[in-house]
């Protein structure tokens, strides 16, 4: 098995998810006709017009809440709103600016210290893709027709009679590759060496774990990794992902079970269950503090601390009912499960909008457009806060990539250690009621008799080990606190 090696500045990335048509308009560029209007409820086929130009523009917003690196939704050639229908892999959709517009905000990203990762959807196409297109209309004459899964001429790909080419989950729209062909491999690998060669920082993987070929993933890698050894490769996995993160094809993936985790514990039994059901992590369980720490134990164990410091670890994203909605606007378990993000291991991924108390229920609803004309909309409280939380991660390395150990674990509340070095931080969560814990503190934590803990985030206030114990910590109801060593 390879050592797992993974990128460094992953871990300490701070991703911010944006789905290009419903973040940001620029002014810069002619729209099309027909489109929503911008406050409009979103709707499966239809187009708001965001564009990159307008996330280039809106650069100054995101590093001033924190954000260093950027994870684009499909940005290529494509006629769906979402682009996962992807017609030219070369080229990015003009009703996005095009090319240039794209060139226009990696290279302003970058002059930030701004990554930049893009979706890259591999195991299908669309009915406009080229060879797929060629087939079509060529029928078994088409050199093309090997490309795909094709059963039967002529191909049913608008007509409603049953499709007779494999297609993911059976919609006409989206033919699968034949990825055991060469040709397909090879034009896939081009693909991503290109967009490596361009500059972008590395590619999350659309449903990886359908192109069920550990080597044809290998191989992703070693091209990739060739042409930038520091290219961040993220798939989309929504459950345990120990075949994929053995060190030979991706960095991580989308940590969805930490996603369920935070659902069952800082939600619980209050939350949206239609929301919350019917996606790849469910079923979400109730948690108590005990639970909690069980179900995140079991995920960090799954993994080497090189990948578990890389995990793109998220509440909610474009496939996903907004973690707001599922808590049924508890601005309350929004709060905890981000300071609980910023204070885990892996790297925190807030979906666009989060932050400002953007709702939505499953697609199309999570993909509502971001209200930049409608700041009464916006929840300053929470913007301030997750600001403050994103922060307080950059000021403290321990918290990127130190280690991690839950100490205490009782009723709603549970309290972890992190440590690098000679530093100590204790982050102390609260799903309940205000109590009043004890935590015992082990000789083997590096806090000895009389160390003097201190509020960092949360109230202020001193604690200090005495007898071997943390004493009389006050934790306001459904709030968290952190707390450093002093030196």
């Amino acid at each position: 098995m390879t050592k797992p090696v993974t990128p460094d500045w992953v871990k300490d990335a701070i991703f911010y998810e944006i789905f290009p048509d419903r973040f940001a308009q620029s002014a810069h560029l002619l729209k099309p006709t027909n489109l929503e209007a911008w406050d409009s409820k979103p709707t499966t086929f239809g187009f708001k017009g965001g564009d990159l130009l307008g996330v280039a523009e809106h650069l100054d917003y995101l590093q001033d809440l924190g954000i260093t690196a950027l994870y684009f939704t499909p940005i290529f050639q494509s006629t769906a709103n979402h682009r996962y229908h992807t017609h030219d892999y070369f080229r990015i959709d003009t009703i996005l600016g095009g090319d240039k517009a794209f060139r226009d905000l990696l290279d302003a990203a970058h002059r930030r210290d701004m990554r930049v990762v893009i979706d890259g959807v591999f195991n299908h196409a669309s009915r406009g893709f080229y060879q797929f297109n060629h087939s079509l209309e060529n029928g078994a004459a088409s050199p093309y027709v090997d490309w795909f899964h094709i059963r039967s001429f002529p191909l049913h790909a608008y007509d409603g009679k049953p499709v007779n080419y494999d297609a993911w989950w059976g919609i006409p729209a989206l033919p699968k590759f034949n990825t055991d062909l060469p040709a397909v491999r090879e034009f896939i690998y081009d693909v991503a060496e290109y967009w490596v060669r361009e500059g972008i920082d590395g590619w999350r993987l659309d449903v990886p774990g359908e192109i069920n070929d550990d080597e044809f993933w290998r191989e992703f890698r070693r091209r990739v990794k060739q042409v930038n050894p520091d290219a961040y490769i993220v798939g989309e996995i929504w459950h345990e992902a120990q075949r994929w993160l053995q060190g030979d094809q991706f960095d991580a993936v989308m940590n969805y079970p930490v996603t369920r985790a935070c659902i069952g514990f800082f939600v619980g039994n209050k939350r949206d269950e239609l929301l919350a059901s019917g996606v790849g992590y469910a079923p979400v369980k109730d948690l108590d503090a005990q639970a909690f720490a069980y179900s995140i134990n079991n995920t960090l164990g799954l993994y080497d601390s090189a990948i578990n410091q890389a995990q793109m670890n998220l509440l909610d994203s474009h496939d996903t009912a907004r973690y707001l909605s599922i808590a049924k606007g508890d601005v309350s378990a929004l709060q905890l499960a981000t300071l609980f993000l910023m204070t885990y291991p892996g790297a925190p991924c807030l979906y666009y909008g989060t932050e400002i108390g953007l709702l939505g229920a499953k697609d199309p609803d999570c993909r509502r457009t971001f209200p930049w004309n409608m700041p009464a909309h916006w929840n300053n409280a929470l913007l301030q806060y997750t600001k403050e939380a994103i922060a307080l991660r950059k000021r403290h390395r321990t918290l990127r990539t130190g280690d991690f150990r839950f100490i205490l674990a009782e009723g709603s509340c549970v309290a972890y250690l992190r440590w690098l070095e000679d530093e100590r931080l204790i982050v102390v969560l609260n799903a309940g009621p205000a109590v009043d814990i004890n935590i015992v503190i082990h000789p083997e934590y590096g806090l000895p008799e009389g160390t003097h803990l201190t509020s960092v985030f949360g109230p202020a206030a001193t604690y200090a080990v005495q007898g071997g114990l943390l004493r009389g910590v006050h934790v306001d109801g459904r709030t968290g606190i952190v707390l450093v060593a002093g030196r």
